[in-house]
């Protein structure tokens, strides 16, 4: 049943939060790094399988809106998104149940660490995916695909937050796809994992939907938002958004994990 006793201003936060995380995850993947932090912040009573539940269930929406709008002005490889997308899948599935064992304290950590990792990567890489560059020929393709599709969805399963970026980085720096192919594709697949690890949260009664909901109609307009702003304006404007928007929740959710060890 809802928890009446959920603080509106927290839900609405929350929302706010969800609309960011569909704007910047719709151009770059990403947006569980400000969705899922943000949850962690405002119910840190939650235990990890409703906040990470919760989160799928808002997003899974959302990047359905960037995909559909992806699809309408880029070229896709279905061949290799379906590849790439059947990993994902099953092992995204396992990663949710791993994930279900683990208490907050174990995620918190990894989730700074990528933050900083994807913010580093970034910023340092200012020319990535300017072009399609192939590395492999079609007969290699599907496999390394597959196996990008299934590292990606078992983390995707496991913790969340920035499965679209690892995506899109493997996308561009393994195989050799320009950074707005890369994009697209990364969409597609990140719909069929968090579909499919998303089964695995709603059976298990942790969705959290008095605060999911609405969360998910706000995850949509950022999606549509933000993916109509890539496709229409590029990417260079919304990189330094997301790099600032990663530096303040560096900081912010730093201070949650550091802060327990400086007591």
């Amino acid at each position: 049943m809802p928890d009446i006793s959920l603080p509106l201003t927290d839900i609405a936060l929350a929302s706010f939060a969800a609309f960011l995380a569909g704007f910047v995850d719709s151009i770059v993947g990403g947006g569980g790094l400000v969705q899922v932090p943000a949850l962690f912040i405002l119910f840190p009573q939650f235990p990890v399988p409703a906040v990470i539940g919760t989160n799928r269930f808002a997003s899974v929406m959302g990047t359905s809106v960037a995909a559909v709008q992806y699809a309408r002005s880029v070229a896709i490889p279905w061949r290799i998104v379906f590849a790439a997308g059947a990993g994902a899948a099953v092992m995204s599935f396992l990663g949710a149940k791993i994930s279900s064992l683990l208490p907050a304290a174990t995620l918190k950590p990894i989730i700074l660490v990528l933050m900083a990792s994807i913010a580093l990567y970034t910023y340092r890489r200012k020319d990535l995916g300017q072009e399609n560059i192939m590395r492999y020929d079609a007969a290699m393709l599907l496999a390394i695909c597959f196996a990008i599709g299934a590292a990606t969805g078992f983390y995707n399963g496991f913790v969340g937050p920035g499965t679209g970026s690892l995506l899109v980085f493997g996308f561009v720096s393994i195989v050799g796809y320009s950074f707005l192919n890369a994009s697209a594709m990364s969409k597609m697949v990140n719909v069929i994992a968090d579909a499919s690890s998303l089964m695995f949260f709603v059976n298990g009664g942790f969705v959290r939907y008095e605060i999911a909901l609405p969360m998910m109609v706000c995850n949509m307009a950022g999606s549509f938002l933000g993916s109509r702003m890539a496709i229409l304006r590029g990417s260079g404007f919304v990189r330094v958004v997301f790099l600032v928007i990663v530096a303040a929740l560096i900081l912010r959710f730093g201070y949650d994990v550091l802060a327990p060890m400086l007591r």
